[in-house]
């Protein structure tokens, strides 16, 4: 199939990449050319762009569009151009992390020029090159349809992941096993994923909290009796080989810590997205208990004041996972003062 790509990021420049390894013909575009270039020549069937008027010009009808800007006024602007651009039949893809909320009022308005709107949850972060990203779709089920081609060869695959049992029969999605899914309509993919970064936060917070009382265990308040110098590099290690909270969080969370036990490397200071806050607005609308996931967040806010153990390690995932930067030290070559380089 052929589809244009807008934002070449992190996740963007490498979904085209992907694509096009798997024979999909990509039109890129990013406001910083240097960019362009640098991804179509990575990848292996793409066509460059000069703006989005460009783009649309070298799609062939029905026209596919996926946007992977951050969520706000960039992507709202992107999608309003792109309906003054597109014809009936086409389609517009938000694979970023738009509020789910104005993905209905889009589609909605899109729905009128008979252009479709497909919102596509995206996680796999600066790893989804290769591993494949897990993506949960909203839309209307025609042109969930139309993209499945497309949908299939970003998502990871079965792999070497165990079945679950009772799959079996034909009355669930076989799609979900691949590691994408069509979850409803049109603002449902942003919904699912939203909820999906709330409990990211709550797993992450639970394992630097887990971690710093580990740590503490040394404490000159404990009577000399009950200390223990404890390995962290080597905890993590072992709860990564059979224990029951093994998973990829944890993978990292031993990566980082043997690169550097103290994680001196990091500030502890903690940014969050916004769908960490959507998740607690949308249990707060249905009326629904989430002591973990507020806590976690409240917590990446405390950060900024003032900074545990647990907190460089919060950093740390988020900078393995995702690639983000944020307050993250680096020592120079002279002296002991330390600079900081900004996300």
């Amino acid at each position: 199939m052929q589809i244009g790509i807008i934002g070449l990021g992190k996740m963007g420049g490498n979904i085209s990449v992907r694509l096009s390894r798997h024979g999909h013909e990509v039109v890129l575009f990013d406001r910083d050319q240097a960019v362009v270039s640098a991804v179509h020549g990575r990848s292996e069937k793409s066509l460059e762009a000069t703006g989005l008027q460009d783009l649309v010009s070298k799609l062939n009808a029905p026209r596919i569009v996926w946007v992977m800007l951050p969520a706000g006024k960039i992507t709202e602007d992107t999608v309003d151009t792109l309906s003054g651009l597109l014809e009936s039949g086409d389609i517009i893809i938000d694979g970023g992390n738009s509020y789910y909320k104005d993905d209905i009022r889009r589609a909605r308005t899109l729905r009128e020029k008979n252009i479709h709107y497909v919102d596509v949850g995206t996680s796999g972060g600066v790893h989804g090159l290769d591993r494949g990203y897990c993506m949960m779709i909203g839309g209307a089920k025609e042109a969930v349809d139309h993209i499945d081609p497309i949908l299939s060869v970003l998502a990871p695959g079965i792999g070497d992941v165990e079945r679950t049992a009772g799959r079996e029969g034909g009355h669930l999605d076989p799609r979900a096993e691949q590691g994408y899914l069509h979850c409803g309509p049109a603002g449902s993919g942003h919904f699912v994923k939203m909820v999906h970064n709330g409990i990211e936060y709550g797993m992450m917070q639970a394992f630097s909290e887990g971690f710093d009382v580990l740590r503490n265990k040394n404490s000159g308040d404990l009577p000399e009796h009950e200390r223990f110098d404890l390995n962290m590099p080597d905890i993590a290690e072992v709860w990564r080989r059979g224990s029951v909270v093994s998973s990829w969080l944890l993978d990292l969370c031993a990566n980082a810590l043997t690169k550097n036990e103290t994680l001196s490397d990091y500030t502890g200071q903690v940014a969050d997205s916004g769908e960490g806050r959507w998740t607690i607005e949308a249990a707060i609308e249905e009326a629904v208990p989430v002591p973990v996931l507020s806590q976690a967040l409240f917590t990446r806010f405390r950060s900024r004041s003032g900074n545990n153990f647990g907190e460089k390690l919060l950093s740390a995932m988020r900078f393995q996972f995702g690639g983000h930067i944020e307050q993250h030290l680096t020592e120079k070559k002279h002296g002991s003062e330390v600079s900081e380089k900004k996300e």
